[in-house]
């Protein structure tokens, strides 16, 4: 009898002490456990970086099988729209963050909330105005500025009128690339910046934007594009009104893509352009370290190589996903 009762207290006891076990989260990884979820918010799908962008952190992320990344948000170059997702994002209580803000200022508060809320935000291409997040990721702005400057000083070496393709006005690396070519372009008094708009990062929105500048100034030496895309938008103009050929074309992304800057540049449309990274491998990797406890890099600043003639079908092939699942 004794060894009966015995037996139904260890019974009991060890039923009471499984009961006391931590539950599992409902979005725990591991093996035999549900996925975690990862939310992203981007600026805008329709430019083609941004779109380059996604289709890349699609595919690294298909490296992490416990890792589900959510139907990507477009924010389509609205704030209001990009805070509502955050917020969205918050109450369905996804276990990290991705965001690519459209703006510095109204994103600042959304990401506070979700720090607040115990969630890790990986900011990614542009900055916010809180240092409560888990990673920054992108490139120096200033830096790839400065570089396409210097190689306007050097496809100028007499000097020569410039009009420069500015994204929003309100974006840092629109703030930033517009800093670091004037610093450039200093060094040659002669070169001019004799007219400059904001085309909003978008093809569409450039060329008539060159259209009017070919009608309004008579010597326009080169076209500093914020991105490859206005650079293109430009070049475009210039071809119709059979000006093309007198005039250089600078831009920055080096997209690995049929219409994108590296072939821009062995076509010969684009003088130069800049690589500027996605940064959708390093979110990846990073996220994946995050949920898994692991110690990350708070400002992870990624670098750029110029593309020309020389080097740009190395890169192509260096940069191309399209053959990758």
């Amino acid at each position: 009898m004794k060894k009966t009762v015995t037996i139904v207290l260890c019974a009991l006891l060890a039923a009471a002490c499984a009961s006391k076990a931590p539950a599992p989260s409902a979005s725990s990884g591991g093996e035999g456990g549900k996925k975690f979820v990862v939310g992203y918010s981007q600026s805008n799908n329709a430019e083609p970086y941004r779109a380059q962008l996604n289709l890349q952190l699609q595919h690294f992320m298909k490296k992490y099988p416990d890792i589900e990344l959510l139907p990507i948000a477009d924010a389509k170059q609205s704030s209001a729209t990009q805070v509502s997702q955050v917020q969205n994002f918050i109450t369905q209580k996804v276990d990290a963050l991705i965001v690519s803000p459209t703006e510095p200022a109204p994103l600042t508060a959304a990401v506070q909330q979700a720090c607040d809320a115990k969630i890790p935000v990986i900011v990614l291409d542009r900055t916010v105005n809180t240092d409560c997040f888990s990673a920054f990721i992108g490139g120096d702005n200033v830096l790839i500025g400065k570089k396409a400057g210097e190689e306007a000083v050097k496809l100028l070496p007499n000097g020569g009128n410039i009009v420069e393709l500015r994204g929003i006005m309100s974006n840092q690396p629109q703030i930033d690339r517009d800093k670091g070519f004037r610093e450039a372009i200093a060094a040659n008094p002669k070169i001019k910046i004799i007219a400059d708009r904001e085309g909003k990062w978008l093809k569409e929105q450039a060329t008539p934007i060159m259209q009017q500048w070919l009608a309004q100034h008579p010597q326009i030496d080169l076209v500093y594009g914020h991105n490859d895309p206005m650079a293109l938008g430009a070049y475009l103009a210039a071809q119709a009104a059979g000006k093309a050929d007198k005039i250089k074309f600078v831009g920055i992304d080096g997209l690995a893509i049929p219409d994108g800057g590296i072939r821009a540049v062995q076509l010969g449309q684009l003088s130069a352009t800049f690589i500027y990274p996605t940064g959708a491998q390093e979110a990846a990797d990073t996220v994946n370290k995050i949920l898994h406890g692991q110690p990350v890099e708070k400002q992870q600043v990624l670098g750029t190589t110029q593309v020309s003639k020389d080097n740009a079908a190395d890169l192509y092939k260096q940069y191309d996903l399209s053959g990758q699942n």
